[in-house]
């Protein structure tokens, strides 16, 4: 399940993709548009900030602004800065693997094992062919 810090994440970066020919864009009007508690998106945006995906400008005509294209944002990338491992198991994770807690020996006894390869293998396949690019062209 997508966190609300996800969700919030990608409706910014929404509201932003939508609005990219306006220019940089106030954290107060995408807080607004898109009812999202101030302080909880300036973290967001800071998150984003320093992962590269977004810039901002400071003074007037300032704001925050998209550093790529939104062809370029896949959905797994984001996933994965905002809350980590897209896998459902720590075990199956391709970035972030690591042995389960209760795991004697992953491969041999692990029954869950082989069904959240599959599972995460599907889920990867969709998240990173799904863009941001994909996201407004239904909105429009």
């Amino acid at each position: 399940m997508l966190s609300k810090k996800n969700r919030y994440a990608f409706h910014a970066l929404e509201y932003l993709a939508m609005h990219r020919q306006e220019g940089p864009v106030l954290i107060e009007e995408i807080a607004k548009n898109k009812r999202i508690p101030r302080k909880f998106l300036e973290s967001i945006l800071l998150e984003l900030k320093r992962a590269g995906v977004l810039n901002s400008k400071m003074g007037k005509g300032g704001g925050y602004f998209l550093s790529m294209e939104p062809h370029e944002i896949r959905f797994a990338h984001i996933i994965r800065l905002i809350d980590g491992p897209i896998a459902l198991l720590p075990c199956v994770s391709l970035n972030y693997h690591e042995k389960c807690e209760d795991c004697v020996h992953e491969e041999a006894t692990c029954p869950l094992r082989s069904v959240m390869l599959k599972v995460r293998d599907e889920s990867l396949k969709v998240l990173e062919n799904k863009t941001l690019a994909d996201v407004i062209r239904s909105e429009l």
